[in-house]
């Protein structure tokens, strides 16, 4: 019976021994040592991100407006251009030689006007000399009555007559640039002419310009598609020839969540990151937000544009981008992580470390990026600051 008593006595001190362990273990554990951090001071932004890639607006894709063979191509692909340079040329010796001969038609034509019976024909306009003669001596009439008015001391009525002699001498202007009496059907025959060698004359310029191709922007060569001694046919004139892509203006396309469209605007800073590029940061601005949004897979968004500021070298068209538009910015401000709080969102709350105890402390928030947030009241720089318990961030966020 006694070895049974001690036994059980054994029995019971292992037990306890081994409680007492878990107990003692457990209360020594770094899961009751709370983890702290110290309220800075620093910057916060708040941001709405946009997802999109990279696009060069001003392109142009070149081609001749006249058929021939391509004699010179001035450009390779990568070069600088400027507006007006000559890129290429066709075997323009036949359009040069249509223009020289409408010119020569043109001037004969011209001549031809010159030597006719009206004495006083110029440049295809007829001077109305009789009716010019008539306005002047109308005039000189009147200075005469003005002058003998002043002389009676009249001013009124030389003034009216004065008016009148400035409308004699506008008609007699008139009269003398164009005419007013029928001309004789020869001259009007030779004045057709005229206008149809002119016409001819323009139509064969037309035709030289459109067998060279030239820069219509300052950019950069993206593609050529001929080469000297190729022949382009009426099939082949609205192939492009040379495609020209202007790199220093850049924009961004992309798409806005319905959930933020209300916090953007037009003109609002943006960051730029790119895939392809992750150690260049760009600057930006909001450009462009569409009035209409589209439906995707039961989300709403919304176009947005926005323009790059100078763009680095190394930014290539249809490039992956995310922008990161600032809403909100606070700079030195006293900042803690949003797991800091112990509370609620209307009545946040931080445990606070002074002198090895912990204490209660109510606080007020301010702008939040989502993993930081501004504190207003209630804490100084420099305190420490226990973590949310569960290490895990809390569900909300505050604004102000």
């Amino acid at each position: 019976m006694k070895k049974k008593i001690a036994l059980i006595i054994t029995i019971c001190v292992v037990v306890i021994g081994i409680v007492l362990g878990i107990v003692l273990t457990r209360g020594t554990s770094s899961e009751d040592t709370p983890t702290t951090v110290m309220v800075t001071r620093g910057d916060i932004v708040k941001t709405v991100l946009v997802d999109g890639s990279l696009e060069m607006p001003n392109k142009a894709y070149l081609s001749f407006g006249a058929t021939g063979t391509v004699t010179e191509v001035l450009v390779d692909k990568g070069d600088s251009v400027v507006e007006g340079q000559v890129l290429a040329r066709l075997d323009a010796r036949s359009l040069e030689l249509s223009v020289e001969v409408a010119q020569a038609q043109y001037e004969t034509a011209q001549i031809n006007l010159m030597k006719t019976i009206y004495p006083h024909y110029t440049k295809a306009w007829g001077a109305d000399m009789p009716g010019v003669w008539l306005a002047l001596d109308e005039a000189q009439d009147n200075l005469k009555q003005v002058q003998e008015l002043l002389n009676e001391g009249k001013v009124e009525e030389a003034q009216v007559l004065l008016d009148l002699i400035e409308g004699n001498i506008s008609k007699a202007e008139e009269k003398s640039l164009s005419r007013t009496f029928q001309l004789p059907w020869s001259v009007k025959l030779l004045e057709l002419q005229s206008d149809i060698a002119r016409a001819n004359l323009e139509s064969a310029k037309l035709n030289l310009e459109k067998a060279v191709i030239t820069a219509t922007f300052d950019g950069v060569v993206a593609d050529i598609t001929i080469t000297e001694g190729k022949e382009i046919s009426t099939a082949t004139l609205a192939t492009p020839a040379i495609s020209l892509v202007d790199t220093s203006d850049i924009e961004m396309s992309g798409f806005i969540d319905e959930l933020d469209i209300a916090m953007m605007e037009l003109d609002q800073e943006v960051n730029i990151l790119l895939d392809a590029l992750p150690d260049e940061e760009v600057k930006g601005e909001v450009t462009f937000i569409s009035p209409v949004g589209t439906a995707r897979a039961g989300v709403v968004f919304y176009d947005t544009t926005i323009t790059l500021e100078g763009p680095v070298a190394e930014i290539r068209d249809g490039m992956s981008a995310t922008a990161e538009v600032i809403i909100e910015r606070r700079d030195d401000v006293l900042l803690i992580p949003n797991r800091a709080n112990q509370g609620t969102q209307e009545n946040p709350k931080v445990l606070v470390l002074v002198d090895e105890q912990v204490e209660e402390r109510e606080i007020t928030l301010g702008l939040t990026d989502g993993t930081n947030a501004e504190v207003l009241s209630g804490l100084e720089e420099g305190e420490k600051v226990v973590l949310h318990a569960s290490g895990e961030q809390p569900s909300f966020f505050f604004t102000m």
